[in-house]
């Protein structure tokens, strides 16, 4: 059972679970082979096997705490040569003048996650927790360079956390 705090609403329509706070709303789909119900302020996952029902429940929480507190994650950019910019156009994220590139390198912010770039800090927060994370690794892939040694070409973008 996972208690469900004041200011939250969790809503079970199958197997989709959609959990409301004041930070937004997140939606997820969850394993069909388990029955997910709430009552009295508890979210209540029955199944056979404990593996999905831990997943679930853990799942279930991360949301809970999205709606409330949020998840953020602190992105660096480091560059030794050319400066390198970031724009951020709707759901997309351009990188200028990395390693040189006459061509922007671009990719996408997931889910309702929102980007705020400060000088060399990006700071990227949202209630989904999965949607934070895989917004932080597109930068990451989109700016790692294979054809050079990282250890002399350190420039790219770095996770460095809270």
């Amino acid at each position: 059972m996972i208690d469900i705090p004041d200011g939250v609403t969790v809503e079970v329509k199958g197997s989709t679970v959609k959990v409301k706070g004041p930070n937004g709303e997140v939606e997820k789909k969850l394993s069909p082979y388990l029955n997910i119900s709430v009552k009295d302020k508890k979210v209540e996952i029955e199944g056979n096997k404990l593996s999905l029902i831990n997943t679930a429940k853990a799942h279930i929480q991360n949301m809970i705490k999205g709606v409330t507190e949020g998840y953020k994650l602190n992105v660096k950019i480091v560059y030794s040569h050319f400066p390198v910019s970031v724009e951020i156009k709707g759901k997309d994220i351009i990188i200028k003048n990395f390693l040189g590139e006459k061509h922007p390198r671009k990719t996408e912010i997931i889910g309702n996650t929102k980007v705020e770039v400060k000088g060399q800090n990006i700071s990227v927060t949202g209630p989904d927790k999965e949607a934070v994370g895989q917004t932080a690794a597109n930068m990451r892939m989109a700016t790692k360079i294979n054809k050079w040694d990282p250890r002399i070409f350190q420039d790219g973008f770095y996770v460095i956390g809270e």
